[in-house]
């Protein structure tokens, strides 16, 4: 399938007190991996959509899911997303050396992650 979810993020307002609840309630492989300033863990399920956590980057923000959708063209795929009436909450962002991601809220107020895995 073309244009497949391929990452969730959980942001959290407490990544200790998340990862404590879902490593035990499903059993998670969770790795702490050093971004700059901040520490993201990935969530290793063996098969499936893979995942992380991280603290929310947006004060006063409640924890929540974000689901992200592989795109071939990361800029073409957030352009296109504000031309159909989204707004684009993170513009087009690499992240270290593993590909690129932008954060749109579609016009019904739902956030969905765009990413475009960097290729060799």
């Amino acid at each position: 399938m073309s244009n497949a979810f391929v990452h969730v993020e959980l942001n959290t307002t407490d990544v200790d007190k998340a990862k404590a609840f879902y490593g035990k309630l499903f059993e998670w492989t969770l790795e702490d991996v050093p971004m700059g300033e901040m520490v993201y863990t990935m969530i290793k399920v063996g098969k499936g959509t893979a995942g992380g956590i991280m603290k929310h980057p947006v004060p006063g923000a409640p924890s929540a899911w974000l689901a992200y959708v592989e795109v071939g063209d990361i800029n073409t795929a957030t352009k296109n997303a504000k031309s159909l009436g989204a707004t684009v909450m993170k513009d087009v962002t690499e992240v270290m050396g593993m590909g690129w991601l932008s954060i749109i809220i579609d016009p019904t107020g739902a956030a969905l992650g765009l990413w475009q895995p960097k290729t060799s």
